[in-house]
């Protein structure tokens, strides 16, 4: 049994963790952090997990996570790289579900993030967590970036395109709308629903923090820089993430052939039939990503469309998958749930 350690575990992609690993055949969850609920026994702050757990929550330890094989990070941006250098040391893996690791400049990732790294040494040893494109990578990974949830749909939907080199390298517009859950379980007005519901916008127009996350990754599947308009919208739901990406064919390619071979071998890419309009609810809970391609008009442009759920493929799925792929596991133990209906 590998033994799991989980630092944060109250916010929503905490418990989600909790949620999927709770059947999960080769994990035992030893210890789950939290410094404003230490002492309260997991199951009275989610019910839902009755009979699953009898953990109760404690203060960051390092001593202590140091006796687990794994330890998850769910945890803001920049908590983990304080504490990060010291477990690797001890030879414990590290799943970071943050952004501390996901950007190797540490300029660039100090100037997006407003701090000072930690351990800037780190940036570039880190693995970026995305198993279709780095699963051999992920394999021998002591430290695994997981991926952000807006970057997870939009690199996925545009990769095949970029790796075959058969779009114009300018004029990519990511257009994603997110449900509220991925601004986290923290108090913010903003995030209420009678300030959220029924009502629709967009944010981070000039700048959102995925922004060079997406573009690090698109520029290193291409060989060359990419540059990509990225605008998140904030949707009145609580799961799902749905992105619609644009870009400009540079030659005459059968689309769905191209994205069916890419991805036939992938447990948790969905390429849907021509003609498809993938929904949010089809992946609500599971860690999948379906995909549908288009070609408006028989024009050169191509519509990319990708849903996944933002706390699963987004987040806390894609780190159990990451955690299956560096610990030898079968990829798919304890991912195989059916989505959600209604």
């Amino acid at each position: 049994m590998i033994k799991v350690g989980i630092v944060g575990a109250t916010g929503y992609t905490g418990v989600e963790l909790l949620r999927l690993l709770a059947n999960h055949a080769e994990v035992q969850v030893e210890l789950i952090t939290s410094r404003s609920h230490k002492g309260t026994l997991v199951t009275e702050l989610f019910p839902s997990l009755r009979g699953f757990y009898d953990l109760v929550f404690s203060e960051p330890d390092n001593k202590a996570l140091a006796q687990c094989d794994l330890v998850f990070f769910a945890t803001p941006n920049g908590t983990a790289m304080k504490r990060v250098p010291e477990l690797l040391a001890k030879g414990v893996k590290i799943i970071d579900l943050a952004a501390d690791f996901r950007i190797t400049s540490q300029a660039t990732w100090e100037k997006w993030y407003g701090m000072e790294h930690a351990c800037p040494e780190l940036l570039t040893s880190a693995v970026y967590g995305l198993p279709e494109l780095n699963r051999e990578k992920i394999k021998q990974a002591q430290l695994i970036a997981n991926p952000g949830c807006y970057p997870t749909a939009t690199i996925l939907g545009l990769m095949p395109l970029i790796k075959h080199n058969v779009i114009e390298p300018s004029g990519l517009i990511a257009d994603c709308k997110s449900a509220a859950s991925g601004a986290g379980r923290g108090a913010n007005v903003a995030g209420l629903m009678a300030e959220c519901g029924e009502s629709f916008k967009a944010y981070g127009v000039s700048g959102h923090r995925h922004l060079p996350e997406i573009q690090q990754i698109l520029s290193m599947i291409a060989g060359e820089p990419r540059e990509i308009t990225f605008v998140p919208h904030l949707i009145p739901m609580i799961r799902g993430i749905h992105a619609t990406l644009y870009g400009q064919l540079t030659t005459d390619i059968d689309l769905q052939k191209l994205y069916q071979e890419a991805y036939i071998d992938e447990p948790f890419i969905d390429v849907l039939p021509e003609n498809s309009h993938p929904e949010t609810r089809s992946v609500k809970g599971v860690n999948q990503c379906r995909i549908a391609i288009h070609q408006p008009q028989n024009s050169k442009r191509v519509v990319v469309l990708s849903v996944i759920d933002n706390l699963v493929k987004g987040a806390a799925g894609q780190a159990i998958q990451n955690m299956n792929i560096c610990c030898g596991l079968t990829e798919t133990m304890g991912l195989d749930q059916v989505a959600l209906m209604p």
